[in-house]
């Protein structure tokens, strides 16, 4: 037996048309509509996973982008994923979800009313996956910020918003029918704030969350997730979030330095490592043998030009820099990327290499369209068994926290995913059989 990890699922299209490129669109799923997501939030609950986490994207992207981010359906279109978390709320009864919000969509005092109300109506299952995208500005008629000066925006934007779910006092609240007393607004918190992006007066008319005060180590305030391997986005997360996302890593000493680095935050800000649970996201192949395995292995090690150009297509449309017009046999010049590009994103292109100048583009998009096996620690093919090795070897060497499992939320690719791992995990002890209470917050602290 190995020890428990968390589970949760990414979807990487965010809410938009899931299954597209793919044979089981031919499922005819509506992906407008709520049933597909429903249907899909039940298995993941029916199989023991803590939450789901919504990918978005403001934007279609520069005009000079377009066509490379909806080609495919991938970076666009996508409706709004806070609107499809009350939907997936009545499917379920344990587990949560965290659309992701920009601070440049959402108003302090709006984003704590809507989120305090999301939270009441979900037993306290809702969580915030904070990202600090700039390249959304100007939609929002608002100057872009850079790297940094985003993160410094989403830290005013959430203590801001935190303030206004405290700004009802520990005794506020009376609810005395007998005096018919509800509440006492001498206990209000009715500051203005005046800060460098946000100026506004409260207090919150929404009501604090049921039974837990005005904050403290049992604070009910829904969970924040952030995402972003950089230093200030590490920092952020040290000050900021119970859930860090990063890109799962092979080896178990990356694992260890990773989470090293983001508990090292942590302390940095005063709060414990135990605060912040270390999520790492990747999309394993899963295949029935080893020779399925070494036979989709052996076909990825050679690709061609089309193949790459594919490739390249999809890294255009994250990076917003269109690739497919390059010479694949020069290195890449960093200067094509602008400011709203986020780091994390151009390190993922960049993959094991240090530098665009240490390799031409093929060598770079071969990287990303060769595959390898689970069982070398050289990539993600594997059979459930090899998966689940994986798996615990991380749990158990690295004190890994956990997973989130990334793809497309459609029964049919949950079904190839997990089908025939989660009664391996199961039966190891890495996946929870039983959800204890507290909602979300509840799942991350069970264990």
């Amino acid at each position: 037996m190995s020890r428990l990890q968390h589970f949760g699922w990414f979807l990487s299209r965010g809410f938009g048309p899931h299954g597209w490129g793919h044979p089981y669109w031919e499922w005819n799923h509506d992906w407008t509509r709520p049933d597909l997501y429903q249907q899909s939030a039940k298995t993941l609950e029916q199989a023991g996973f803590d939450l789901v986490i919504i990918e978005d994207a403001l934007s279609l992207g520069n005009a000079d982008t377009l066509d490379l981010r909806i080609r495919s359906a991938y970076g666009g279109p996508k409706h709004d994923p806070l609107l499809l978390a009350p939907y997936l709320f009545d499917a379920t009864t344990h587990l949560g979800i965290a659309p992701t919000v920009n601070p440049l969509a959402y108003s302090p005092y709006q984003a704590a009313r809507q989120f305090a109300t999301l939270q009441h109506l979900s037993a306290n299952r809702f969580g915030i996956n904070v990202v600090t995208d700039v390249g959304s500005s100007r939609h929002f008629g608002a100057e872009p910020l850079d790297h940094d000066g985003a993160y410094d925006r989403a830290e005013e934007w959430l203590g801001a918003v935190r303030r206004l779910w405290h700004s009802w006092g520990e005794d506020a609240l009376i609810a005395d029918a007998a005096t018919g007393r509800f509440a006492d607004g001498s206990k209000l918190d009715a500051f203005a704030h005046r800060g460098e992006h946000y100026r506004f007066d409260g207090p919150l008319n929404a009501l604090p969350f049921p039974g837990l005060g005005a904050g403290g180590a049992l604070s009910g305030d829904p969970i924040v997730v952030s995402p972003g391997g950089s230093p200030r986005g590490l920092a952020f997360a040290g000050e900021q979030s119970e859930v860090q996302l990063a890109l799962a890593s092979l080896d178990v000493e990356t694992i260890r330095a990773y989470r090293a680095k983001v508990h090292a935050a942590a302390r940095a800000n005063g709060r414990d490592p135990s605060d912040i649970d270390v999520l790492f996201v990747f999309k394993p192949i899963i295949v029935s043998s080893r020779e399925e395995a070494d036979r989709i292995v052996d076909a990825s090690a050679h690709p061609d030009d089309e193949t790459l150009l594919a490739v390249a297509a999809g890294q255009s449309s994250d990076l917003e820099t269109d690739l497919t017009g390059l010479d694949l046999d020069r290195p890449v010049d960093p200067a094509i990327f602008g400011d709203h590009v986020s780091r994390g994103t151009i390190k993922g292109l960049l993959g094991r290499y240090d530098d665009f100048a240490d390799a031409t583009l093929r060598e770079l998009l071969t990287a990303k369209a060769r595959l390898g096996r689970i069982s070398d620690r050289a990539g993600y093919v594997g059979t459930a068994e090899e998966i689940a090795d994986f798996i615990q070897e991380l749990g158990d060497e690295a004190d890994n926290d956990g997973f989130i499992f990334s793809g497309d939320l459609h029964p049919v690719t949950i079904h190839r995913m997990l089908g025939e791992l989660v009664p391996i995990l199961r039966r190891r002890g890495i996946l929870r059989t039983t959800y204890g209470a507290g909602g979300l917050r509840g799942n991350l602290r069970d264990f």
